[in-house]
C-alpha cells in the first residue's frame, strides 16, 4: 500500500509557485487567442495549464513513479477528450473547425505537466513555441507564404485535371 506523507508549508508554497508559473505560461498562449476573439482564451488556457501542473505536482508527492505516470497519462487522455469535444465539421463550409484550439490546449496541458515535474525551461520553451505557432497567421510574411502555397496547389490541380488520363472524354 502506498504511504502518503503530509507535506510541510514550504513544499506547499513551492507547489503554489508552480501553479502561478503554469498560469502565466498557459495564459501567454491564451492571451493571443483572447486578443483575436477566439472562444478559448486566457482563462481557458491558464486553467488547463494550472490543472495539469496541480495534478502532476500532487502526483510527485505520492512517492510512486507508477502512480505519477498514471496521473500524467490521465491528464493527457482527459485533455484529449476535451479536445475531441472542441473539434467539429462546419456543415456550411465543409471544413473542420477547432483543430488549432484542441491542439494548443493539448500542448498547454503538456506545459503544465512539465511545470509540475520541475521542468521549467522545457515548459517555458514549449509555451513560447506554441505562442509563436498560433501567432503565425497574424504575420504578413506567413499569410503571403500560405497564399502562395495555395495558389501553387490550385494551378497544379487545374493542370492535372485537364490531362487525357484524368478526363472522362476518352
Amino acid at each position: 500500500m502506498m504511504e502518503l506523507h503530509p507535506i510541510d508549508i514550504r513544499e506547499e508554497l513551492i507547489i503554489a509557485s508552480k501553479l502561478l508559473a503554469a498560469a502565466v505560461l498557459g495564459g501567454l498562449v491564451g492571451y493571443d487567442r483572447e486578443r483575436h476573439g477566439r472562444d478559448a482564451g486566457l482563462r481557458t488556457y491558464a486553467s488547463v495549464c494550472v490543472g495539469a501542473a496541480l495534478f502532476t505536482s500532487i502526483a510527485g508527492h505520492l512517492e510512486d513513479v507508477a502512480a505519477t505516470s498514471r496521473i500524467v497519462a490521465n491528464v493527457v487522455m482527459g485533455i484529449g477528450f476535451l479536445g475531441a469535444g472542441i473539434v467539429y465539421k462546419d456543415a456550411g463550409s465543409g471544413y473542420s473547425k477547432g483543430l488549432t484550439t484542441a491542439a494548443t490546449i493539448w500542448c498547454v496541458a503538456a506545459v503544465g505537466v512539465a511545470v509540475g515535474l520541475n521542468m521549467f525551461v522545457i515548459a517555458t520553451a514549449g509555451s513560447l513555441l506554441v505562442y509563436f505557432l498560433i501567432s503565425l497567421h497574424h504575420r504578413a510574411w506567413y499569410v503571403r507564404w500560405k497564399q502562395h502555397i495555395k495558389q501553387d496547389n490550385g494551378t497544379k490541380d487545374k493542370s492535372t485535371t485537364n490531362t487525357p488520363s484524368n478526363t472522362n472524354d476518352q
